[in-house]
């Protein structure tokens, strides 16, 4: 028996950086996963992969990932993505540049 459909969300990595990157619902890219179009329905989730992946010069591995609806926008439900929302793992890079700045 499949397992029911859960939401998704479209990410990738940026090409030239390398950041995690969220499929908006405007087809453009953000780093913020909040920003990210919450899809609920399997099909429409198959679409926008799709969409996704046909902008090759801006993206690399594009794919759906678990997530669920958060007060701010979309959040993980897996660790793979919640740690890839947080960026880089090696100081000072990225993200955690800014988190370290706000401490």
């Amino acid at each position: 028996m499949p397992r029911a459909f859960t939401p998704k969300v479209v990410t990738a990595n940026a090409l030239l950086e390398g950041d995690a990157v969220w499929f908006t619902e405007a087809n453009t890219w953000s780093r913020d996963i909040q920003h990210a179009e919450l899809i609920t329905d399997e099909a429409h989730a198959d679409l926008r992969l799709l969409e996704a992946q046909a902008q090759q010069g801006e993206i690399a591995g594009a794919y759906l990932a678990d997530a669920k609806a958060g007060p701010d926008g979309p959040e993980p439900t897996h660790f793979r993505e919640t740690f890839r929302t947080r960026g880089p793992s090696n100081y000072p890079h990225g993200k955690q540049v800014e988190t370290q700045s706000r401490t």
